[in-house]
């Protein structure tokens, strides 16, 4: 068919896929089933195939380049994307809009533009002549990242415009909670871990050297400036009625206030409709609508004067607690876990919540059967903030931690000094699970395809009962391909990933993956500072290994101590023995060069994502990462429920706070 088809049929597809991707991907509202689109889709692909002559630029296979890129090309922009101000509180808005007034010639009465704050990643788009030629990132807002070959896999982004001169759009790319969720089973499938919210996955994804692996994140765009808006139109509400004429995606939640008594009726309607949109908004964004006031106010060094955001509280939701069930982890922590009546919170349907440790649950009065208020704040699981004691029956229950493993049976033990309780059975199949996983995580030896259903699979058939088992795989080969959804192909590409961890893997990434406790990817590099081969850990004494790791900056003696009592173990010793004897091959570590070069983090606080990612992400850039707070550590990320020690003692020693989003603009994300 794709021999015989005829130019006037390909240019039909392409108008007509077009157009579906627009219902789809702009309105929302798709006019056939995905099997139909699928079938236009595979023709289309066919007969490019067979007239390769015919392709368009504007064609929807163009969306997807064919290879990896080798690097980000950095961008200097001529209108610098400028960060907002946050409040959090109606006063706050109330000084806000008291400033504006003040601004401007006396008697002014400005109307403002209410926006949803949405939580995903800003990108700039470049059109001449009416072609998408250029998508950037915010970056430092002056110089941002080159990813148009990302922005391209974008549906929603028109490759072609309606308006045929030069133009900038810029708006929010974002992922909807129920695609994230799509996209979590496919990592964890892969064995990669999942993502903790829908902005982290956008802002990993727009970040992929190769576009075929942004293709697959299911990648959404609304637009919400036009640059500059006041080259065309008087005010940005105007502006923004264009930018949706010419085709691009808007949200239409913006509502022009022509009061600020309207303004906060607003954000009170934005704050309503939260829970029922099928994307992630942390706020609402104010700005003064004509675009002369704007340039009266101007802008601080910082940020515009003319706008600033509202940051909601993290979403909560009521619901009962019926049960709590313990997972046990690679250190042999026993994690308790809510079981909940399902509730919808944030978007999505919550029946399980992190309740931390059995004094966290003590200290709360939590009980099984009582009403309790869940919090998700950028969390894939909610936490429990607190019981309702005023609903109780007297059928509730008191909860207290098992005396025995659920695992394997052995006597828990708890430490005195501390909060958690542990199984001191380093063979309970649980540990050994957890550990070959984190063993395999990406911050540590970065094992592709490793993920938790193989690992449960590997550990049920004896083909692992540590990582060192790993190793000793490539002799199994027809054990490891016989498993469930493994076969041939998967089982040698598992090996090779195998492999490659075995050849090209740092002594800091190694450390890290032993699961030492209390050993995070910082202390880790800093222990393999001081012991960069296996045999000289082994060679060195435990006692002399705590001495030697106390002097070490930034190493303090409770992870010196950890350390030592792994070391004591025979267990770890064995571990250790025949993870030399499998000949790792351990390169040195090297300092990346990037836009945090010259610059110190320490993290504090729940951060959104893993903190060793964030960690990596840091390094990669060309930063250095703290365990604490130190003269010379340029800055203190505070992510939530930071306690103020660590704050104060920032600020005294000249270090500044930043935020999580702050971190974000200066990766360039």
């Amino acid at each position: 068919m794709a021999k015989g088809a005829d130019r006037a049929r390909y240019d039909r597809l392409v108008g007509e896929i077009t157009e579906h991707d627009v219902h789809y991907y702009v309105e929302d509202s798709p006019v056939v089933p995905d099997a139909e689109y699928d079938r236009l889709y595979r023709e289309l692909v066919e007969i490019e195939s067979a007239h390769p002559d015919w392709v368009r630029p504007d064609s929807p296979t163009r969306r997807v380049a064919p290879e990896p890129r080798s690097d980000l090309a950095k961008v200097r922009r001529s209108v610098r994307m400028e960060s907002l101000d946050n409040t959090y509180a109606k006063p706050d808005l109330e000084e806000f809009d008291r400033r504006v007034r003040e601004g401007l010639p006396a008697g002014a009465s400005p109307a403002y533009v209410v926006e949803p704050k949405i939580d995903g990643v800003s990108l700039e788009l470049t059109y001449a002549g009416g072609s998408l030629v250029l998508a950037t990132t915010r970056g430092d807002g002056t110089t941002g990242e080159d990813v148009t070959h990302n922005a391209r896999t974008i549906r929603a982004i028109p490759l072609i415009a309606r308006e045929k001169s030069g133009f900038v759009v810029r708006g929010e790319a974002y992922i909807r909670r129920k695609d994230l969720a799509a996209v979590n089973v496919e990592r964890e499938a892969e064995g990669e871990e999942p993502f903790a919210n829908p902005r982290n996955a956008c802002a990993g994804s727009l970040r992929q050297l190769d576009a075929r692996i942004a293709a697959r994140r299911r990648m959404r765009f609304f637009a919400w400036d036009l640059v500059p808006g006041e080259d065309r139109f008087e005010a940005h509400s105007e502006a923004l009625a264009w930018i949706g004429s010419q085709g691009f995606p808007v949200h239409g939640l913006e509502r022009r206030c022509a009061s600020f008594t309207e303004v906060l009726s607003a954000i009170d309607g934005l704050e309503k409709a939260r829970p029922d949109l099928p994307f992630d908004i942390d706020g609402a964004v104010v700005k003064v609508d004509r675009y002369d006031e704007r340039r009266a106010l101007g802008s601080t060094a910082k940020a515009p004067r003319w706008a600033v955001a509202f940051k909601y509280p993290a979403e909560r939701a009521v619901t009962r607690l019926l049960g709590i069930d313990v997972q046990v982890g690679r250190t042999g922590v026993l994690t308790p876990v809510a079981r909940l009546e399902t509730v919808k919170l944030a978007g999505t349907r919550v029946s399980q919540a992190s309740l931390h440790n059995e004094d966290i649950i003590v200290e709360r009065d939590i009980r099984v059967g009582d009403l309790v208020e869940v919090e998700k704040a950028g969390e894939i699981i909610p936490q429990v903030v607190r019981s309702l004691p005023e609903g109780r029956t007297g059928a509730e229950k008191p909860w207290r931690m098992p005396p025995a493993c659920p695992s394997c049976g052995t006597a828990v033990e708890k430490r005195q000094g501390e909060a958690a309780t542990r199984c001191p059975n380093r063979s309970c199949p649980a540990i050994v699970r957890a550990l070959v996983r984190h063993f395999a995580m990406r911050s540590a030896m970065d094992i592709d395809g490793l993920g938790v259903k193989i690992v449960d699979q590997l550990a049920a058939n004896g083909l692992v009962s540590d990582p060192a088992d790993l190793y000793r795989l490539k002799d199994r080969r027809e054990d490891l391909a016989s498993l469930e959804r493994m076969a041939a192909k998967s089982a040698d590409n598992l090996l090779e990933a195998i492999e490659e961890s075995r050849t090209s893997r740092t002594m800091g990434r190694l450390v890290f993956a032993l699961g030492i406790p209390n050993v995070g990817a910082v202390a880790a590099r800093g222990i393999a500072a001081r012991y960069p081969t296996i045999r000289s850990l082994l060679d060195a004494s435990p006692p002399i290994v705590e001495d030697d790791l106390s002097g070490t900056h930034g190493i303090g003696p409770v992870i010196a101590a950890s350390v030592r009592t792994f070391l004591e173990d025979p267990g770890s010793r064995s571990l250790l023995e025949r993870l030399e004897r499998a000949g790792l091959v351990l390169v040195e570590e090297r300092t990346a060069a990037g836009p945090l070069s010259g610059k110190s983090f320490c993290l504090t606080g729940k951060l959104s994502r893993p903190r060793a990612r964030v960690q990596e992400r840091i390094r990669e850039a060309g930063g250095e990462v703290h365990d604490s707070v130190r003269q010379g550590t340029t800055y203190l990320v505070a992510g939530a429920d930071v306690g103020r020690s660590k704050t104060e003692k920032a600020r005294k020693i000249g270090t500044k706070v930043i935020d999580e989003a702050e971190l974000e603009r200066m990766l360039g994300g």
